[in-house]
């Protein structure tokens, strides 16, 4: 049988895309095998976020050609969405797909063999108004799933590429929502992340549908128990939409409100479309609805022109926010973006200082909101077996470690949280 392997790079979107060709690949006979195996075809998925990411696609591209030298290399993603005639020069790749058609790939690959050419199909993205169907039929483990409902972003931060690779936004069709998440719900899966580019910009493109509207039917569906939402615009939540979704019990009380930074004015530089305070207002309103949330973040440091000044600005807005986990990215200029014409770019030297400083103070609040649990029942998806502890998430997104004599995996179960370790709890499962 015909081998294919695939290198993914970049979001869970790309990982779910991923996922939807393997798929695509398997109906045609084709066999899964791992990058480092030889194979037929190699696919990278590749990412574009930043110039470190255009850099590793390139590497996976030529590591796979050393594998196999005879094997058909297809570049697919951002990266080649953004940069198709760099890709194209790239003497090892024979395929080059953007952001769409990315369901013409087995086609292609075996077009790209028979006639012994490289292949371009990369499209202009920014007229493409219909969201592309990949969908995921079979799945690889029965916990949780991600599901992608959205795609493109026309919010044009200062610094990210992504709109320049994804394209406007483009919401995918309700019916076909609820038909992957009850295929996802038989095939025994307990919780579903709903995940896109911009998902909170969900139906903006349709009309008279919104976020809220997929949360409650996905809601509905027998055998789902759990509904997380991936990155989102702090901006979506109100309080109209908090006092709907108090009523949906599914729904997760973990919220990932994108913050970038602390500041007014580097938010400005940023084309960030809110302030500090509107944004505390956000996470106040949501702990006013869910007193035990969860609310993570992500945060830039090092962005052009970033002053000591702005940057404890940030620093003392993360203390005073008490987010339960951030993740901390240092700024790194993107050729395309206004960010990288900015003026007074950030040594490297600082940007580790921040960086190291930031962490620090994330590790300090994660400890706090999860000391907050000791002592108390939480409902945990365990999802795996690691080392004689079995692994899973809290509703706000802590996680929990146990030891157990039964298999326990892909179950929703009472834990009396015991102890806590680095970034995880302690629990005992809790008798009924």
């Amino acid at each position: 049988m015909t081998k294919v392997a695939f290198y993914t790079l970049g979001c869970k979107v790309n990982q779910y895309e991923t996922e939807a060709m393997e798929e695509l690949f398997l109906k045609r006979g084709y066999t899964i095998v791992n990058p480092e195996d030889i194979a037929d075809v190699y696919v990278i998925n590749t990412c574009t976020v930043t110039n470190l990411g255009d850099r590793k696609s390139r590497q996976y591209i030529r590591r796979a050609k050393k594998i196999n030298k005879n094997a058909i290399i297809a570049a697919v993603g951002c990266y080649s969405q953004i940069a198709p005639e760099e890709v194209e020069k790239i003497e090892e790749v024979d395929i080059i797909i953007g952001t769409t058609d990315r369901d013409k790939i087995v086609d292609l690959c075996e077009e790209a063999r028979k006639e012994k050419r490289k292949i371009n199909i990369v499209k202009n993205v920014k007229k493409h108004r219909e969201f592309e169907k990949l969908n995921i039929e079979k799945v690889k483990s029965k916990t949780r799933a991600y599901m992608k409902i959205q795609d493109g972003c026309n919010q044009y931060c200062s610094y990210c590429i992504i709109p320049y690779a994804r394209g406007p936004i483009r919401s995918r069709d309700i019916e076909d929502i609820i038909i992957e998440a009850k295929r996802l719900a038989d095939a025994g899966f307990r919780e579903i992340i709903l995940t896109g580019i911009h998902v909170a910009s969900y139906g903006k493109d349709i009309g008279n549908i919104s976020l809220l509207d997929v949360i409650e039917k996905v809601s509905e569906i027998e055998g789902i128990e759990r509904i997380r939402l991936s990155s989102m615009e702090p901006t979506f939540v109100d309080e109209k939409f908090m006092k709907k979704a108090i009523n949906i019990e599914k729904l997760c009380d973990h919220f990932h409100l994108s913050l970038q930074s602390g500041c007014d004015t580097v938010l400005k530089r940023m084309n960030r479309k809110y302030t500090t305070k509107e944004y505390e207002n956000i996470v106040d309103l949501i702990r006013k609805y869910m007193p035990n949330v969860g609310i993570t973040t992500d945060i830039i440091v090092g962005f052009p022109g970033e002053t000591e000044e702005e940057f404890n600005k940030t620093y003392e807005f993360v203390k005073k926010i008490g987010f339960s986990r951030i993740h901390v990215f240092k700024y790194s200029p993107r050729k395309g973006t206004p960010a990288s014409k900015m003026d007074n770019q950030v040594h490297g030297n600082i940007k580790n200082e921040r960086s190291d400083k930031l962490i620090k103070l994330g590790n300090e609040l994660m400890d706090n909101f999860n000391s907050l649990f000791i002592g108390k029942v939480v409902d945990v998806l365990f999802e795996e077996e690691k080392d004689g502890f079995y692994e899973g998430y809290t509703t706000n997104y802590i996680r929990v470690k146990l030891k157990s004599s039964e298999n326990i995996q892909g179950k929703i179960l009472p834990v009396k949280i015991v102890d806590r370790k680095n970034d995880f709890l302690i629990g005992k499962i809790e008798e009924l």
